[in-house]
């Protein structure tokens, strides 16, 4: 599961294919909604925030988390050079 934590403007502008938006600030508000048996990666645009909202999880106690390092940026150099950016 690819949780995309940036705001929904940027969301709709570029994302990661399948991935589900869920903005930083209502995380807590769906942690309960979030599966504790799947994997998560959080991203974002540059991998700051994703790693706070990683952190958080893994604190709320979520095994499974993973932050994509670079965030978005780095996956637009390294994998989809399709993709758009800001």
């Amino acid at each position: 599961m690819v949780i995309d934590v940036r705001e929904p403007w940027e969301f709709d502008y570029c994302r990661i294919e399948g991935s589900q938006s869920l903005p930083l600030g209502m995380l807590p508000q769906a942690v309960d909604d979030l599966p504790r048996t799947r994997d998560i990666v959080v991203v974002c645009h540059h991998g700051v925030r994703s790693f706070h909202a990683a952190a958080w999880l893994k604190h709320s106690g979520f095994d499974r988390v993973l932050n994509l390092r670079g965030g978005l940026a780095a996956w637009a150099d390294q994998v989809e050079p399709s993709m758009k950016r800001y």
